[in-house]
């Protein structure tokens, strides 16, 4: 399937209900995948700031926690308010995938409904209002609770989306249009063969996303001049939150890249523009696809991808001629580029994080206003990293959207018109880039504010001191 908007139809052109169906929802979980990663990024470094201020009593790590949590609650409104669209989307576009996964998404959303939001919005409320009417430990403890709860909520997001890659627990009833996919096996349907893979590597991307955003923050504060010791102490957390999940990343990303290797071979071919049936897999560095001479061209490691895969330059890996051109993903050179793009952006990651750290090691980090100047906009790459990463895992997916049972063109509603969904996605896009505006005033405006003024601080030992008689 061609990605093109319109096409020609007894000698008109016509809009591709398909394509724009694919575009709007791509759209619209996009601009929503902005935020939760957020959320459970900066949960954990929330987490390590108020546990600091427990084990030390030191008032400057309360006050970054304060200033984090305001931030976490901007993060977390517009996080939910995007993530409704798309659960009608599911039924106005797509009521044939609603449909044959009616029962597994069902299961996998109504837990994040018990286990995940419940928890997470249940102790909301005392991580934002709770600081003077709880003591210092229950709130804490409200504070791990909501992280817990963002991350349970990735949890089954991710187990539904991880069982279209790679489906297990199930059995098919009816035939046909009519058909759905039934849950035999709950627990199989959890742990399918990518799930956990596929979970690790989002959490640990989300933690990036947090830690890079205090860093970029903090740094700005240290080349303005404000907010000098406790930006200090923000950044040793964040830093110290980086190095460890950059390097895991690459942990993860293996195994998952294995997994795909395994279960979706056809989306490691697209990943690497690998398109002979069976031989040695060339890994790019970078590279452009050709399609239609299949070529890629471009700096390689010969057989580099076999040696991932199998441990061996000489192992073939299956290529995109050993599948029927129907069943190839369309998009070969988008699919690569996106899927390299997420590697160089981890590889930056890393080495930034290492690099600071050196210089944290050294004593003389907060002297390199350079390295200062290059976090600032470092808080915009694994924005980026999510997001293509998600392009290419999805993209890569196709013709399928259950893989290897319900293709994409398949899945769409019957009765919606393509008028109808670009009319949506036009309006969609015009409340959206409202939204992030608004995002971005209020983020901007919370940032210029900083954390509570040195005055406040000082005023935290007689607060304490009330608290001791008060009840949690």
């Amino acid at each position: 399937m061609n990605l093109a908007i319109l096409r020609v139809h007894n000698g008109f052109f016509v809009m591709d209900v398909e394509i724009l169906s694919r575009i709007q929802f791509a759209f619209t979980i996009s601009f929503h995948y902005i935020y939760p990663p957020l959320s459970i990024g900066l949960g954990l470094v929330m987490v390590f700031m108020e546990g600091l201020y427990l084990k030390t009593r030191n008032p400057q790590y309360e006050q970054l926690a304060r200033f984090w949590t305001r931030i976490f609650a901007l993060t977390f409104g517009i996080g939910v308010a995007t993530g409704i669209v798309m659960e009608f989307e599911f039924g106005t576009n797509w009521a044939t995938y609603s449909r044959y996964v009616g029962d597994v998404f069902g299961s996998a959303l109504a837990a994040e409904g018990v286990f995940a939001f419940a928890l997470e919005s249940g102790f909301l409320g005392i991580l934002l209002f709770g600081w003077n009417r709880v003591k210092p430990p229950v709130h804490f403890f409200a504070t791990v609770m909501v992280l817990l709860g963002s991350m349970f909520s990735a949890v089954w997001i991710v187990v539904a989306n991880s069982w279209q890659q790679t489906p297990a627990g199930f059995h098919i009833v009816g035939e046909g249009m009519q058909a759905r996919a039934e849950i035999i096996d709950f627990w199989a349907m959890v742990f399918n063969p990518s799930s956990v893979d596929r979970l690790t590597h989002v959490w640990i991307a989300a933690f990036l996303a947090g830690a890079f955003m205090v860093l970029s923050v903090h740094a700005w504060y240290l080349l303005k001049g404000r907010f000098v010791e406790v930006s200090k102490k923000a950044i040793k957390i964040a830093l110290s939150i980086a190095l460890v999940a950059s390097l895991s990343q690459l942990l993860t990303g293996h195994h998952s890249a294995a997994g795909v290797a395994e279960n979706q071979p056809a989306k490691l071919a697209a990943f690497e523009g690998h398109f002979e049936a069976s031989a040695p897999a060339d890994l790019y560095l970078f590279g452009w696809v050709n399609k239609e001479t299949e070529e890629v061209t471009g700096l390689k490691i010969p057989g580099g991808t076999s040696m991932l895969v199998h441990g061996d330059f000489e192992e073939p890996v299956a290529g995109l001629r050993s599948f029927a051109e129907e069943d190839r993903p369309s998009a070969l050179n988008a699919i690569f580029q996106f899927y390299h793009l997420m590697i160089a952006i981890g590889m930056a990651l890393i080495g930034i994080s290492v690099l600071a750290c050196f210089f944290w090691w050294r004593g003389t980090l907060f002297e390199q206003r350079w390295l200062l100047m290059l976090l600032v906009p470092s808080v915009l790459l694994p924005q980026i990293g999510n997001q293509v990463g998600w392009f290419a895992a999805e993209m890569g997916r196709q013709p399928w959207v259950v893989y290897g049972l319900l293709r994409t063109s398949d899945a769409l509603s019957k009765a919606v018109t393509a008028n109808q969904v670009l009319f949506s996605l036009i309006m969609f896009t015009f409340v959206y880039v409202i939204l992030l505006g608004l995002f971005l005033y209020l983020l901007n405006k919370k940032i210029q504010h900083g954390p509570e003024d040195d005055e406040s601080i000082a005023h935290r030992p007689q607060q304490e001191a009330m608290m001791d008689n008060v009840q949690p």
